[in-house]
């Protein structure tokens, strides 16, 4: 008996990886996150699979289905939106069931800013513009941030930054990246990735509240800060320059 951590994409149910799909109809139990996972994607379990939404469940409760299933030999297929590596609460999870001996895989799954740089149609690195990605977050009542991880340590790098969980905090937090991007700085607000109600708010830092207006959403979006979102004349990457020689190509002046 295994229990299979997978991440299930940013929403659409097809964006769950084939590995992910494939260990979920091998499962006879499924734990899901329901306030977060498309339910679409539950049509990928066993008929007859034990299905069960763990949104109002606390982690002794998730840990006891666990231990339940363990204890009747049955592989469980646990479900976290996105990829599981950032902000799943997999880790403690996985303390759980290693304190209670019980096996269990881990199948990464399109990240959230994946599933949003791809609705924006943007490359989030560009030469010379930006070459780091920052994925952090503002504090909240969850989770306070240590001491050193701070927008303005961020900011000042210039990166760009792609922050979760944040939105609903958008209006205290532009004035201090203004400081470090400035007011002009592009950033976008993409509500429900890949969702069929997705929406997508660009503007700048000094317009995005009021593009935003009364009906800024309080959860489920991905905030993008950078110069990127817009840059238009950067110079091409040497990755594909007819002069650049590399391992499997020969530049032309060879």
């Amino acid at each position: 008996m295994t229990v299979h951590f997978i991440g299930a994409g940013p929403g659409a149910a097809d964006l769950i990886t084939v590995r992910g799909r494939d260990l979920m109809a091998r499962c006879p139990v499924c734990l899901y996150a329901g306030s977060l996972v498309n339910a679409e994607i539950l049509r990928a379990c066993p008929p007859g699979a034990r299905v069960i939404d763990t949104a109002p469940m606390n982690l002794d409760a998730i840990a006891a289905e666990c231990a339940r299933a363990h204890a009747e030999g049955l592989d469980v297929a646990r479900l976290h939106s996105g990829d599981l590596s950032v902000w799943s609460a997999m880790g403690e999870q996985i303390r759980r069931l290693e304190a209670l001996g019980i096996p269990y895989t881990v199948t990464p799954g399109v990240p959230a800013f994946a599933g949003a740089a791809a609705a924006l149609r943007r490359e989030l690195t560009l030469p010379e513009v930006a070459q780091s990605l920052v994925l952090t977050r503002t504090p909240g009542r969850a989770s306070a941030m240590p001491a050193g991880e701070t927008l303005a340590a961020f900011g000042a790098t210039g990166a760009t930054l792609a922050l979760h969980l944040s939105v609903h905090a958008l209006a205290r937090i532009v004035p201090e990246l203004i400081l470090h991007y400035g007011a002009d700085c592009p950033i976008a607000v993409v509500v429900r990735a890949t969702w069929p109600d997705e929406r997508i708010v660009r503007g700048t830092l000094a317009t995005i509240v009021a593009g935003l207006g009364s009906d800024a959403p309080e959860r489920t979006a991905m905030i993008f800060v950078g110069r990127v979102l817009t840059a238009t004349d950067f110079r091409d990457s040497a990755l594909y320059d007819a002069d650049y020689q590399r391992r499997f190509r020969q530049g032309a002046a060879s």
